[in-house]
């Protein structure tokens, strides 16, 4: 198979991370026959520095134009020291969602054997997790209308929903259920909010076409409880774009780092494949970045952007042996010895 991927490295450790998804999905490719060409484009800080835009208008024709999109990370402490900035390398992300139309993010959340006592909660309280949340991540209270009025000492920003926006998302969580544990669970505040309320009425008309599923209604706040209590007791989670946002990064450090949790962003057309986590910016140049959720959003990439689920399950299994040997970067080792960034992305590849 050909695949033309766009390669997005972004900024802080994004270039360093994206090198070794590089290799590890280049060593795959050779194994299984397949010719991969990789279009590098500028997003985020890097961008604005280069011609102004955090999403240039040539990096959405590289991105539109490809099989899937491999994305580093974003984001530059000057931008988040400065409320006035008019334009910020965050910016160019949700720019990049709309005009791709990538509306629904999928974040699984697992658990390493090896890897189980490093995480900040009990082993008997998050063996067995294995949950998806699929966040929908083109509207809601981030794309709706915003500003400041008396002076500017009053802001606001609208949250806003259709029923066809949350139709789309919901559909992919029953579709996903029924793949996996059968078990749906809608998140939102219809207690308080009314767009929360057209979200569950919505889910609960789609129910009659998806009999097998079992499906529940929480509210936000005790999702954010159970998490850290019971993880284990949820399978597909679908949720609004700030909900999701703060409750998947709450999720991603149940497996016991940030630096391990991959994501996709999918739409109609092309799909977007990242970490979790950020840019980092101390880190960056240092060779010290985690870059398994890189490696582990390529094996996504593989498996749900293009069908190829032997290429994915190989580098899966590669991430695991890297795991269970102690050949990881210094925020697993735990004053073992560790090894750098690109120490680890050559042993991935060399593993393959």
């Amino acid at each position: 198979m050909e695949l033309k991927i766009a390669l997005l490295a972004g900024d802080g450790i994004g270039p360093e991370v994206i090198e070794q998804a590089v290799k590890v999905s280049d060593a795959v490719a050779k194994k299984f026959n397949h010719k991969i060409t990789w279009v590098p484009a500028l997003t985020g800080a890097a961008a604005i520095d280069a011609v102004g835009d955090p999403y240039p208008d040539e990096t959405h024709d590289i991105c539109a134009s490809s099989d899937a999109v491999l994305f580093g990370a974003i984001g530059h402490p000057r931008f988040d020291n400065d409320p006035s900035a008019k334009v910020r390398p965050e910016q160019g992300l949700l720019k990049m969602r709309k005009k791709l139309g990538l509306f629904a993010n999928v974040r699984p959340t697992f658990t390493f054997p090896s890897l189980i006592d490093k995480s900040p909660l009990k082993r008997e309280r998050i063996e067995g997790t294995d949950l998806v949340f699929l966040r929908e991540l083109t509207g809601g209270i981030y794309f709706g209308k915003k500003g400041r009025e008396q002076n500017g000492d009053v802001a606001y920003d609208h949250c806003v929903y259709s029923k066809d926006e949350v139709r789309r998302l919901a559909k992919k969580g029953f579709e996903m259920a029924m793949t996996r544990g059968k078990k749906l669970c809608c998140v939102d505040k219809a207690n308080v909010l009314e767009t929360s309320r057209l979200w569950r009425e919505t889910v609960q008309a789609m129910e009659k076409d998806y009999p097998e599923v079992e499906v529940s209604y929480e509210f936000v706040d005790a999702v954010a409880m159970r998490l850290v209590q019971w993880p284990n007791s949820y399978d597909v989670l679908i949720t609004e774009n700030l909900f999701g946002d703060i409750l998947t990064d709450e999720a991603s450090v149940i497996s016991g780092s940030m630096g391990l949790m991959p994501s996709a962003s999918v739409g109609s057309k092309v799909s977007l494949f990242e970490p979790i986590h950020g840019s980092y910016p101390q880190a960056a140049g240092k060779n010290i970045a985690n870059p398994l959720a890189t490696v582990l959003s390529a094996a996504m990439m593989f498996e749900t952007g293009f069908g190829l689920n032997d290429e994915g399950a190989a580098i899966r299994e590669v991430v695991n042996k890297s795991l269970s040997e102690g050949i990881v970067t210094e925020d697993l080792a735990d004053g073992e010895k560790s090894y750098g960034t690109s120490e680890v992305g050559d042993w991935l590849a060399q593993n393959i």
